[in-house]
């Protein structure tokens, strides 16, 4: 599957299994991921792409804060991952 940058993902396996990220870029098969607390905008986490749940929502990551991030994604729940990727 193809993530784009903006693309709202759940974490499926490791360590931050459960929390929503926003993909900030794509490498091959992998993709960079932040959140705003953990996973800052500044040092994304590099993640295999096989390892995210996609869902429906983008975000527009162009001139946005740590703190906005997190506050855009709190409003995310589990029911909106789409299963079966």
């Amino acid at each position: 599957m193809k993530f784009m940058k903006g693309s709202v993902v759940r974490a499926a396996a490791g360590r931050d299994s459960g929390g929503f990220f926003v993909v900030t870029g794509t490498d091959n098969d992998y993709c960079y991921i932040a959140n705003g607390k953990s996973r800052k905008l500044a040092k994304p986490k590099r993640k295999n792409a096989k390892h995210l749940c996609p869902t429906d929502s983008m975000i527009s990551i162009n001139d946005i804060t740590d703190k906005k991030l997190r506050t855009l994604l709190r409003e995310f729940t589990s029911s909106e991952c789409k299963e079966g990727n």
